[in-house]
């Protein structure tokens, strides 16, 4: 008999990792602890698949751009204010993750992984049926300023070394490049590899493999505690009763260090809240995924519908909509697409989503050393829905007990124990 597989989480990542175990002939079950009609972090987002971003979050300049923003409510960026031993904890290790050397060695790693995962989209997306929307056309970094095209230049310098292909363009290139939209910018950074998709296409694409492979979906399922035996987990109990397995796969998103946390496992996490708010009858529609550079805005055609995404909120588990977080996203809209206006946004509703961001900026992935059945995979940040299949391609190859495609110390589930 097959081992038996329980997935927590059923997320980008929980769902990516249920099909590659299942795949593998595993006996898979999944626990969610929202109805199947859910509508989490994965879903709302940019849709991006970003080799591009192969800068880990902890970067030199990060911390000094965060105290600026976090003063302006309206800013990308901004933490509650509030008395947290986790949040004091964290914002020390990303502080101290925020160096040059840090980036220097995580970026081959993200950079390889990005790329895997985006071949793994591909191959996905290749079968009659698995129509998710997946375009590869590239993605543009549009800078409003001459000074931010000059920052940006110097980091499609750094790309074109590391292998990862970034030409610098002005604005009558980028006119050429994409266009279907006007664009009041200085130019921009085009990166062809990068690609975007609808987010609830492929949820709903790979939750379908994911039956037809035989995995068993518990909805309503929250974990509420373990029962343990030694250096092994014998079963996990939840809302509805005890499961038993022979591994457990925590991707429990912003909710997995609380989880962590009952079996005494430190895995340092805070909730980035994002917002997304989607227009299905835009004014104009590109044809390229875009990035405001200076105002941190996603921008995604999807369907004939036109996403606009942002923000990192440090707020806790709480997922309540702030609106001048949103007034943000909507008034740089018209800064870069002068065609649209902050009023095409009146009456919709705001997508909100919370990204589980470790303060080093890599995933948590691999075994635990103090369950011998226990693996991880969280933290993937804004690059969950972009690593999630080499993500569950890893975790498969990991229980299976084979040599993992990438050597994943850096990503040590145990670096901060």
């Amino acid at each position: 008999m097959s081992k038996h597989i329980l997935v927590i989480g059923g997320g980008v990542i929980g769902l990516s990792v249920a099909h590659a175990c299942a795949k593998r002939g595993l006996r898979v079950t999944l626990l969610e602890r929202h109805a199947a009609e859910r509508d989490n972090c994965s879903f709302g987002n940019a849709g991006m698949i970003v080799p591009s971003h192969f800068v880990p979050l902890a970067a030199p300049g990060m911390v000094a751009l965060g105290l600026k923003w976090m003063w302006n409510p309206e800013s990308p960026f901004y933490i509650k204010p509030r008395l947290d031993a986790e949040l004091f904890d964290w914002a020390h290790k990303f502080w101290r993750a925020a160096n040059p050397e840090h980036v220097r060695r995580s970026a081959p790693l993200i950079r390889d992984l990005s790329f895997a995962s985006r071949a793994l989209f591909a191959e996905f997306a290749a079968p009659p049926g698995n129509d998710f929307g997946l375009v590869q056309r590239g993605l543009v970094m549009l800078c409003k300023t001459g000074p931010a095209l000059e920052e940006e230049a110097k980091f499609a310098a750094q790309a074109n070394a590391l292998g990862v292909p970034a030409q610098v363009l002005d604005a009558k290139q980028l006119a050429q490049l994409d266009p279907g939209v006007t664009m009041d910018v200085a130019g921009g950074i085009y990166f062809p590899k990068d690609c975007h998709l609808s987010p609830h296409r492929f949820l709903a694409t790979l939750q379908d493999q994911c039956a037809k492979l035989g995995v068993e979906f518990c909805w309503n399922t929250e974990v509420t505690g373990w029962r343990l035996s030694g250096p092994r987990i014998n079963a996990v109990s939840t809302t509805r009763g005890e499961f038993a397995a022979d591994e457990i796969i925590l991707c429990g998103g912003s909710w997995s260090a609380v989880i962590a946390r009952e079996l005494g496992l430190n895995i340092p996490l805070q909730a980035g809240k994002g917002y997304s708010l989607t227009l299905t009858k835009p004014r104009q529609l590109p044809q390229i995924c875009a990035i405001f550079t200076e105002a941190r805005v996603a921008v995604t055609p999807m369907d004939g519908a036109l996403r606009f995404g942002g923000t990192m909120e440090i707020a806790g588990l709480n997922e309540d909509i702030n609106p001048v977080r949103v007034q943000g996203i909507l008034k740089a809209v018209p800064k870069y697409y002068p065609q649209f206006r902050v009023e095409d946004f009146a009456g919709l509703s705001p997508w909100r989503g919370l990204r589980p961001c470790s303060p080093d900026g890599l995933p948590y992935l691999g075994r635990t050393a103090k369950f011998a059945n226990l693996t991880l995979a969280t933290g993937h940040a804004m690059m969950g829905l972009s690593l999630a299949p080499i993500t569950g391609k890893l975790v498969g190859e990991i229980l299976s007990g084979e040599k993992t495609s990438f050597e994943l110390s850096l990503l040590s589930p145990d670096r901060y124990a």
